[in-house]
C-alpha cells in the first residue's frame, strides 16, 4: 500500500433518521460506516481503492496516473490527490464541458495540479485515456491507466479488506447497503463477506445504470478477484443485489427522493450526502425502512463525495 494513513473509519448510529429516538422492539438498528470521514484528499471510498491500485502502478514504474470520470468525479479528485502526495503526474479525462469557474471537485483537481482533458461523451473516455497514454509513452513517460472508479479486482480487494476492519469494530451486520456504479465497492464488500463466512446481505443502490448491467460488471470483478487470490470459484455462488429504482432521470440528476434524503440526513443526523451517489443510496435505504423491509442491524456504508454539494 502507498503510505497514506487510513485509520478505521467511525461507525455512527442513525437512530433519528426516520424521526424516532431509540429503536423500538423489532425495529432495525441503523448504523453508518463513515468513509466520508477519511481525512486524506477529502476522503471517500476511492481512497481505499487507490491505496492498492496506485501502489501497484508505482511498483510497476509508473510516473503518471491517467483516469476518468465526470467533471465532478470523486474518483478523479482522489486520484489527483494520490498523485500529488506521491509526486506523480496526473491526467484526468472528464466527460462534459470545461467549467467557466471550477467549483467543488473540479476546483480541487486544478489545485492538485492535474492535467485536465475533456471529451463530449462517456463513451469517449476510455479511448481518450488510451490515446493519452500512448502519447505520454512516446515522450518517454511511464503512464498507468486506472479504470473508472478504480473498480478493478485489486481495487475491490481494498473493500474485501474493509470487511475485516468492520469486524474488528462490531459484529457482522445483517445488511450492508451502499451506492453502486462502477461496481468495485460492492464487489469488494461481497467478496469480504464471503471470505469471512458472513451471511450479511449486501445491497447496492445504483446511481446510474440498470441493475443487470451493474451486476454483470460486479460478477466480472469478482471473477478477476478469484484469479488475483488464486481461489477459483470462491465467489461463484455469491448473490449480487443491485437496486436501480432510485436512478431517476440519470447519472448526477437529483430526484425528489434523493433531495429528501440529503435534507433528512442533514437535519436528523448532521450527516452530509452527495447528490450523485450517496443521496440516491440513502433514498433507497429510507424507502426500505419505511416499508419495514429491513430487520436486525443495517449498515449504510457512506462512500463520501460530499464535496459535490458545493458544485
Amino acid at each position: 500500500m502507498i503510505p497514506i494513513p487510513l485509520a478505521p473509519t467511525p461507525i455512527d448510529r442513525a437512530d433519528r433518521l426516520l424521526g424516532g429516538s431509540l429503536p423500538q422492539a423489532g425495529d432495525p438498528i441503523v448504523l453508518v460506516k463513515r468513509d466520508d470521514a477519511i481525512p486524506f484528499g477529502f476522503g471517500g471510498n476511492k481512497v481505499r481503492k487507490l491505496r492498492l491500485v496506485a501502489a501497484d502502478a508505482i511498483a510497476g514504474g509508473a510516473d503518471t496516473l491517467i483516469t476518468t470520470g465526470g467533471v465532478q468525479s470523486n474518483h478523479a479528485r482522489a486520484t489527483a490527490s494520490v498523485a500529488a502526495r506521491m509526486g506523480l503526474g496526473c491526467v484526468l479525462v472528464a466527460n462534459g464541458a470545461p467549467p467557466d469557474k471550477p467549483t467543488a471537485n473540479a476546483l480541487l483537481d486544478r489545485l492538485l495540479g492535474a492535467d485536465l482533458r475533456y471529451v463530449a461523451r462517456r463513451e469517449d473516455r476510455a479511448p481518450a485515456m488510451e490515446r493519452i497514454a500512448a502519447e505520454l509513452a512516446a515522450q518517454g513517460r511511464r503512464p498507468r491507466v486506472i479504470p473508472l472508479g478504480a473498480s478493478t479486482p485489486l481495487g475491490a480487494a481494498a473493500f474485501a479488506l474493509a470487511i475485516g476492519e468492520l469486524l474488528e469494530q462490531m459484529a457482522a451486520p445483517d445488511v450492508i447497503l451502499c451506492s453502486t456504479s462502477s461496481g468495485g465497492t460492492q464487489a469488494g464488500l461481497i467478496a469480504g463477506c464471503v471470505l469471512h463466512g458472513l451471511a450479511t446481505h449486501v445491497i447496492g443502490v445504483s446511481a446510474d445504470d440498470p441493475s443487470a448491467a451493474i451486476a454483470t460488471t460486479i460478477r466480472g470483478i469478482l471473477d478477476g478477484l478469484e484469479r488475483l487470490l488464486d481461489a477459483p470459484g470462491v465467489f461463484a455462488g455469491a448473490p449480487i443485489d443491485v437496486d436501480d429504482r432510485f436512478v431517476g432521470d440519470g447519472y448526477g440528476i437529483p430526484t425528489p427522493a434523493s433531495t429528501e434524503a440529503i435534507e433528512l440526513a442533514a437535519r436528523t443526523e448532521a450527516l452530509f450526502l452527495d447528490p450523485t451517489y450517496t443521496a440516491k443510496a440513502m433514498a433507497g435505504l429510507i424507502a426500505r425502512l419505511r416499508a419495514r423491509e429491513l430487520k436486525g442491524t443495517v449498515l449504510f456504508w457512506h462512500t463520501g463525495g460530499q464535496v459535490g454539494l458545493f458544485a
